[in-house]
């Protein structure tokens, strides 16, 4: 591949300023400043001519915007382009004074090439910039409608800026004259032994994939795979983040993520607690059966019990206790919330074994 592709270039660069600058030469300077001189002169009027514009297109268009953006819950696309704009004016005006240099003439093919490139990355980058923000103006919509897709627009937004980088890359060698074809043709050749090099990395691309089209958990559900258990903090393109009970960061990669067994606790309905009494084999029935019954009434008077199903009854026969079996919900599916009502209704059952004159048993 050749260091300068073979691109027709212009013969000379438009002349217009070139005129202008010839003339104003003439006219305000006839035979006291040589040509080289007069050029370079006008080539840095017309560069502080486009800082200039792009400081006034910034504080007469985009500075309004961004204000009128930031009292808007749903941001305006406008203000993401404008380091594009700022960009394209200052390269348009860097364009323009190299017309008037000789630098066009000595190195031609070198500034042509270099026009075209950064003309072309801009524009490019511009579109990335109006494609993220238009992401992020139907992102914060459906914050309020549907929050729980919205969590997933993060991993949409990086899949598309990666495909939408490459892509960016292989139009601006293409613009530079460079034969872009056969580069993919030779990545046919080599795309076996990349995807045997890369196959982990393919592999959490497309475990990615799998999480985002199925959603088995959103960010800030609590979730279990395999051993790990923790809230979700971030979807990555290479990994899920769990953040622990205990705060620390657990990393998982989405292909044990998609291949794994999920469970998602925070879609629970409600959580179930299953717990033991152990009485004193000596306890009299009358007692056994009074506290049973004042535990039921406990659980189905408990605003934090559900109400479909609550089991108590002695249920087993041991070596040196009574078991009595106590089988329940909780309403609220929250870690928090379930702990709290278990606490409350243990407690209660404490009062109520000491009403009762009955204590717990003991393992000899």
């Amino acid at each position: 591949m050749a260091l300068l592709p073979d691109v027709p270039v212009p013969a000379a660069p438009p002349g217009t300023l070139l005129r202008l600058v010839s003339w104003l030469q003439d006219r305000f300077f006839p035979g006291e400043m040589d040509d080289g001189t007069a050029r370079w002169i006008a080539f840095g009027l017309i560069i502080l001519a486009a800082i200039l514009l792009r400081r006034f297109i910034a504080a007469l268009i985009f500075a309004p915007l961004r204000r009128l953006s930031a009292k808007m819950s749903n941001k305006l696309i406008l203000p993401a382009l404008e380091g594009p704009t700022a960009t394209l004016v200052m390269l348009c005006g860097v364009i323009a004074a190299l017309t008037v240099v000789p630098l066009w003439e000595t190195v031609p093919t070198m500034v042509w090439l270099g026009e075209r490139g950064a003309l072309t990355a801009v524009i490019l980058w511009g579109f990335a910039c109006a494609g993220g923000a238009i992401i992020d103006h139907f992102a914060a919509g459906a914050r309020e409608r549907q929050p729980q897709t919205a969590a997933f627009i993060p991993l949409i937004k990086k899949t598309l800026a990666a495909f939408f980088g490459v892509f960016s890359i292989l139009i601006v060698f293409e613009s530079l004259g460079f034969e872009v074809k056969t580069f993919l043709a030779g990545l046919g050749i080599g795309g076996l032994a990349v995807a045997l090099a890369a196959q982990d990395t393919l592999a959490n691309l497309f475990g990615s994939f799998v999480v985002l089209v199925d959603q088995p958990f959103y960010v800030g559900e609590y979730i279990r795979v395999g051993t790990d258990e923790g809230t979700v903090e971030e979807i990555g393109l290479r990994s899920t983040r769990l953040r622990t009970a205990s705060r620390a960061q657990i990393v998982i990669p989405n292909k044990t993520v998609a291949s794994g067994v999920i469970t998602n606790l925070t879609r629970m309905p409600q959580r179930r607690v299953d717990l033991t009494v152990a009485l004193p084999l000596a306890t009299p029935p009358g007692k056994i059966d009074a506290v049973l019954a004042a535990i039921r009434e406990l659980l189905r008077a408990d605003p934090g019990v559900h109400k479909g199903l609550i089991v108590v009854s002695l249920a087993d026969f041991g070596d040196w206790s009574l078991r009595a079996q106590v089988l329940y919900f909780t309403a609220d599916p929250d870690w928090e919330s379930h702990m709290a009502v278990r606490e409350r209704v243990n407690l209660a059952i404490l009062g109520i074994l000491a009403a009762q004159g009955v204590a717990l048993a003991h393992n000899p």
